[in-house]
């Protein structure tokens, strides 16, 4: 594998002052509700009630996978035409079907009532009926409301809407509380597990996760606390925290083994870490995620890539893929770019990467067909019509679903870029 420059040596260059082509257009996007499939399994006392109508349970569903008889923690409180005409209170509806969830599922300790596009085009407000039901049901259940709606945006964003409706219920730290460490973004549990013992090793023992396991468990927030996002879509949660002063780590995400060496560097900086512990106690981690990732550069180095505005990750994929498997990067799209979040992986780009914020899907089209790239990264709605004008497809869902975040995940999300070219190769034999 090639020497990886150190990332305080690229500061000064980089994408970071580099021009962005906003475009406004026709969008191939997912909805927020998507993100329940992965939100429904991190917190296991919470359940997801959308308020939407039977495409909004037919897509949550079928997203899923779930069998029905699986009890999960997700369901859908149709608005039907009694609700659309007027004939039905719909509030008094929302409340029958709350009661009767409650009362068969006393498991539930934190309810969210979700938004969609058919509740948010007849002005139900789902917040003011969140506060009734939240009065109501208190001490034993916690009523949250949070919009899933995708008429304005991306589906990762979510998880940033569920995870800023948390933020003014976490309490607030003692004013002589430690410094503490958040980790802020949903993770798979395995994840999760082996970047707590990594901040362990590193000798960094507060170490609190949001969203946690159990809602009981919020961690607090407050001016000793250290956040470090571990997704790059949680542009309104990161706000939110750090108006209740938690202080922000700039740094890469954790995608590959240069974007997790320097992510929890932030970290060990922040708390004082002594640079030659911390470069023993992530070096066998960091190395089997070297050698992992080496194995897949011979499929990948030399080929172009096309990314399509998506999931949000695009920036810190195109890092990765450009710095440790040296792909040609074509165009980077994105659906937002937060500058502040990403001002350290926007340094690592290679100089003169093209980027696009937004999306005018015709217009990205026509430039993917021009440059025609070895490989694109885009939705389902768009990977099919290009296979079948011969382009070889990854879809950018897939990135979101899999663990990707750490070391010992390194190689896998190399191997999810590789994948689509040696099939493409198998079947030209």
């Amino acid at each position: 594998m090639n020497q990886i420059a150190p990332v305080a040596a690229l500061r000064s260059g980089g994408c970071g002052d580099a021009p962005i082509l906003r475009e406004r257009g026709q969008r191939e996007v997912f909805c927020g509700l998507t993100g329940i499939i992965w939100l429904h399994r991190k917190i296991q006392d919470a359940f997801f009630l959308v308020v939407g109508s039977r495409t909004c349970a037919h897509l949550i569903q079928s997203a899923a996978g779930v069998m029905i008889f699986a009890e999960p923690r997700f369901a859908t409180a149709i608005i039907d035409e009694r609700d659309l005409a007027g004939l039905a209170d719909a509030n008094d509806e929302l409340d029958r079907v709350v009661g009767r969830l409650i009362e068969r599922r006393p498991d539930i300790k934190l309810l969210f009532l979700v938004g969609s596009c058919p509740s948010e085009v007849i002005k139900l407000d789902l917040s003011r009926a969140a506060q009734r039901l939240s009065r109501q049901m208190a001490p034993d259940v916690r009523v949250l409301s949070y919009s899933g709606s995708g008429i304005e945006t991306t589906f990762t964003q979510g998880e940033d809407a569920c995870l800023s409706s948390l933020v003014p219920e976490l309490l607030a730290e003692a004013a002589d509380a430690a410094p503490s460490l958040l980790v802020v973004g949903a993770l798979a549990d395995v994840v999760e597990a082996q970047l707590g013992r990594l901040f362990t090793a590193i000798g960094i023992q507060d170490v609190r996760f949001f969203p946690p396991r159990n809602s009981r468990d919020m961690p607090k927030i407050g001016p000793n606390t250290r956040m470090l996002l571990a997704q790059p879509f949680l542009a309104e949660t990161g706000r939110l925290l750090e108006a209740r002063g938690a202080q922000y780590l700039a740094t890469p995400f954790p995608l590959g083994v240069e974007g997790t060496t320097a992510w929890l560097q932030a970290a060990a900086t922040a708390f004082g870490v002594n640079q030659d512990h911390f470069d023993r106690a992530i070096a066998p981690a960091r190395d089997r995620a070297t050698g992992a990732v080496a194995r897949h550069r011979a499929q990948l180095e030399g080929k172009s890539i096309f990314l399509f505005p998506d999931s949000q990750l695009e920036i810190p994929l195109a890092r990765f893929l450009s710095r440790e498997l040296g792909m040609k990067l074509v165009e980077v799209g994105t659906p937002y770019l937060h500058r502040q979040h990403l001002a350290a992986e926007l340094d690592l780009l290679p100089e003169g990467t093209s980027l696009s914020e937004g999306q005018d899907v015709d217009l990205q089209l026509d430039r993917c067909r021009a440059a025609a790239p070895d490989l694109v990264v885009c939705g389902l709605g768009l990977a099919n019509p290009l296979e079948s004008e011969g382009m070889t497809t990854k879809w950018a869902i897939e990135l979101v679903f899999t663990p990707i975040q750490g070391f010992d995940q390194a190689g896998d999300l190399a191997e999810l870029f590789a994948r689509p070219l040696v099939r493409r190769m198998k079947l030209a034999v």
